[in-house]
């Protein structure tokens, strides 16, 4: 009797698990194409690379019904170059994503491990760059993070359910420093509305030490100090104790054509702190951003789109209390994307950009497009014929 009833117990748990429904998805992009720049430090260049338009990727999406609207949840998520095969993000075997958590359809998702912050999440899809004009087309330097250059480690993030459009959330990310419970500490918070017409997106992103030995400016690597931002938009600040984004969006379709705006306003706090640096000690350094695009539907499969991108250098204090002027960036996108199938389109990306004012390193500001080398000039011309492949 007791074996009869013992096995009635272990047959039924596994009835159990048996019910439960799971799945794991093999997902990935890749994305090749043709580039021409009139200005790669002074000399023209002609090259293939991968990833602009979205980064070449392959990764592994699963879930599992727990019952009661409760799911387990995981992302592995890797970055490669078609061209040569290296590890994108730094080296990081899962350096796009890697999370674990528990999802409600209740009330929303927590998720634990490296992942996206809110500025990413609610502001960026807005940029022309995260739309049709891949990364060359995002804000210099990515210096709001709109195009998601940088990730977070160490990342607790909330996501809510949808509630008829608006969706909000955020992220906290340890330092993991030992007897520093604020340094690499990282928070972001958003809010999305999407119904209709009518597209909406706030984000605010707050950054301690981003330019040490794991911060967010080293992608979470390991990369000693100081020598992960090297572009000279806003590398002469990277030795602010805090790097913070305020970021602003939205977008209004009529029929076939969207229009959108951008805004952010960036600064880099207390300079100093983790270095050297030509400026006051704990003086500040702050940039405004507003972008304008144009998106047009011409048939389901073929789209194109224009934006003009103003980044406005404010004013810096110098060591010796005198004043530094900012630099300013005039950056003008055009693109258009064909789609062969579902899985399958070509595209084409032109962008121009105008330099002038002093940087962050004390010269004369040159053009420099995100993602490529700096100019030599305040002026630099780019374009791309790419084709991207989805699976």
């Amino acid at each position: 009797m007791k074996k009869s009833l013992l096995a009635l117990a272990a047959l039924g748990a596994f009835a159990g698990v048996a019910h439960a429904q799971s799945s794991v998805t093999l997902y990935g992009i890749i994305d090749e194409g043709f580039n021409i720049n009139t200005n790669s430090g002074g000399k023209h260049l002609y090259n293939l690379s991968s990833g602009v338009l979205q980064g070449s990727r392959f990764g592994l999406r699963g879930a599992e019904d727990l019952g009661g609207g409760l799911k387990a949840v995981f992302v592995l998520e890797n970055g490669f170059d078609v061209n040569n095969g290296k590890l994108g993000q730094g080296g990081l075997m899962f350096g796009r994503q890697a999370y674990v958590g528990l999802s409600s359809s209740q009330f929303g998702t927590v998720t634990l491990g490296r992942q996206y912050d809110s500025v990413v999440d609610y502001v960026g899809p807005f940029e022309s760059g995260d739309q049709w004009g891949g990364y060359i087309a995002a804000h210099p330097g990515d210096i709001d993070n709109f195009n998601n250059a940088y990730r977070t480690n160490n990342t607790v993030k909330f996501t809510s359910t949808n509630y008829a459009g608006l969706t909000f959330g955020g992220t906290y990310s340890f330092g993991g420093q030992s007897g520093n419970f604020t340094g690499n500490q990282i928070w972001s918070l958003g809010a999305g509305y999407n119904n209709g017409p009518l597209a909406l997106g706030v984000g605010y992103l707050n950054a301690r030490t981003p330019n040490t030995s794991g911060g967010l400016f080293n992608n979470g690597g390991t990369a000693s100090p100081l020598t992960a931002v090297s572009n000279p938009i806003y590398g002469g600040y990277a030795t602010a104790n805090t790097y913070q984004v305020i970021g602003a969006a939205g977008a209004y379709t009529f029929g076939a054509a969207t229009f959108g705006l951008t805004y952010s306003n960036i600064s880099f706090r207390n300079l100093g702190t983790t270095g050297t640096t030509r400026f006051e000690t704990g003086s500040n350094a702050s940039f405004n951003n507003v972008e304008a695009n144009f998106k047009y539907q011409f048939t389901p499969a073929w789209l194109a789109g224009f934006s003009f991108d103003y980044t406005d250098g404010h004013s810096a204090t110098l060591a010796n209390g005198t004043s530094q002027s900012g630099a300013k960036y005039f950056n003008y996108a055009l693109g258009t994307d064909y789609f062969l199938s579902k899985r399958t389109d070509v595209y084409l990306i032109g962008v121009y950009q105008h330099a002038t004012g002093t940087d962050s390193s004390g010269n004369s500001a040159v053009a420099s497009i995100n993602g490529l080398t700096p100019s030599s000039t305040n002026n630099v011309f780019t374009a791309r014929v790419g084709i991207r492949h989805k699976f």
